[in-house]
């Protein structure tokens, strides 16, 4: 689901089916992961030095002189890749007012609306977008700040003008960088505005035009989504057999294991006890199998005679693959773990499992995009949720802190928790893809199952995320008492 801009500007930031995460919440970072050693202090370095050289350059009124255009651009990059949103659109403003005739002009107003959309001022994004289009739709910028003004129109809780856009990029830039994902897109917008049949009209529409390739793929898996959404259990199951003749090839948004399991909750809800039997033992499981472990769980309730010893069979034997694993499911920092969920009612095995996707359990890990610690916080976040925490000031290095990242992330989880009651896997979502983004898609999805809610996330990075994220869990449950002491 990731599709990145080749610019100068390091992180990207899409919406709707299948993209880069524009906004997580606790980290917000790149898909590249975390960063350690000497990557790590480069880039601490790089904005330490930055900011010692804008102090050096201000005027007595405090305003930055004017530099080079690349220099205010360079240095606008490593304060957004640390997340310093303030400081890097200082830098870009100086570049449009000192050089408003400068070819990179459209750089630095892109720059400046994703800044807005990363900190969830979409308002603000949105008009810094139009300015960009109005004055420079002819330019890469420009169509990707048409492409960005649906994402901030999503994210105010307006799908219809979203979709309008979404059909606006598509009527102007049929060969733009982005067109086959704004045919993915608006058919998810279009959902979110209750506007199922035009929804499915695009889905014909993006399947005749993509014919054999991912994309067209992609249109049938929001097909099934859709189905299932709108409980037409008979043509979801439609659609998933339909789906799981297809070629997973490189793009596909699914997996045959999650189109196996939507088939077999189809059928489930259906009535059709038997067939959902059969469909259910289809998924393969494993200890990292997410739909394989969700399947097992349904069958727990479901499976009789030959089917239920089959069942016990393939539950023994993922016991034994992840006791045979146990070693790379340690749990240090115990007593700090401890500490933080019981104060705040979280099951610290879950909280082990998000800090080994995190961090692998690294106190010195630092992404690409500013997250730091065992946790991978950002600054922003790492501030939010610090009063909570019991702390009132925080810096950037006080995130490297194994006590302070476990006490902080573990404030923000609480909160996902209270949002998201009994689902955990949209607390994963949210601590990855950022709650705003997750309360979407759980109205989206229509249905309390945590397959059917995992299907229609919208981020690949955030649907790869949670299914780790609940592997992990998976085995801390079976590995680890809720005190942290070893079975």
């Amino acid at each position: 689901m990731q599709l990145l801009i080749a610019s100068s500007l390091t992180l990207v930031v899409t919406l709707g089916v299948g993209h880069v995460n524009p906004a997580k919440s606790a980290g917000n970072k790149a898909s590249a992961g975390p960063m350690v050693g000497s990557v790590q202090s480069a880039n601490d370095g790089a904005l330490a030095s930055v900011r010692r050289s804008d102090d050096g350059s201000r005027g007595a009124d405090k305003k930055l002189l004017r530099l080079s255009p690349a220099e205010h651009l360079r240095r606008a990059n490593v304060y957004m890749t640390n997340r310093a949103f303030e400081e890097a659109r200082e830098h870009w403003r100086a570049l449009i007012d000192y050089y408003t005739q400068e070819a990179r002009v459209p750089e630095a107003l892109l720059g400046i609306g994703r800044s807005y959309l990363q900190s969830r001022r979409n308002a603000e994004a949105l008009s810094t977008f139009d300015q960009l289009v109005r004055g420079y739709g002819s330019t890469k910028e420009g169509r990707e700040g048409l492409n960005f003004s649906a994402t901030a129109l999503l994210r105010m809780g307006k799908p219809s003008d979203a979709a309008d856009r979404y059909a606006q990029y598509i009527d102007r830039f049929l060969q733009g960088e982005r067109i086959d994902t704004a045919h993915l897109n608006i058919i998810d917008a279009l959902r979110e505005a209750g506007r199922s049949q035009e929804a499915i009209e695009w889905i014909g529409r993006t399947r005749q035009r993509f014919a054999g390739t991912s994309t067209e793929t992609n249109a049938l898996f929001a097909r099934l989504r859709l189905d299932v959404a709108e409980a037409d259990w008979q043509q979801a199951v439609v659609t998933a057999d339909e789906l799981s003749r297809k070629r997973f090839q490189k793009g596909v948004l699914t997996t045959p294991s999650e189109a196996a399991y939507l088939k077999a909750y189809s059928l489930d809800r259906a009535g059709k006890r038997r067939d959902a039997v059969a469909a259910y033992l289809s998924i393969p499981d494993a200890p990292g199998s997410y739909y394989g472990w969700l399947a097992a769980e349904r069958l727990d309730g479901l499976a009789e005679g030959s089917s239920g010893n089959l069942l016990k069979e393939r539950g023994a034997r993922v016991h034994s693959q992840i006791a045979n694993t146990a070693a790379q499911y340690p749990a240090p920092y115990r007593q700090a773990i401890l500490k933080t969920a019981r104060a705040r009612k979280l099951d610290p095995r879950f909280i082990l499992a998000i800090i080994r996707q995190e961090s692998v359990f690294r106190p010195t890990a630092k992404s690409p995009a500013g997250a730091r610690g065992l946790l991978q916080l950002t600054i922003d976040a790492a501030r939010k949720y610090a009063p909570g925490a019991g702390l009132s000031s925080l810096g950037e290095d006080e995130l490297y802190r194994p006590e302070t990242s476990i006490m902080v992330g573990g404030e923000y989880l609480a909160d996902l928790e209270k949002m998201f009651p009994n689902m955990l896997e949209a607390v994963a979502a949210s601590y990855n893809g950022g709650e705003d983004n997750v309360a979407r898609w759980v109205k989206r999805a229509k249905h309390n199952d945590p397959g059917v809610f995992t299907a229609d996330i919208g981020f690949e990075e955030t649907k790869g995320y949670v299914q780790k994220v609940m592997a992990n869990y998976r085995a801390y449950r079976q590995l680890y008492t809720a005190d942290l002491i070893r079975k």
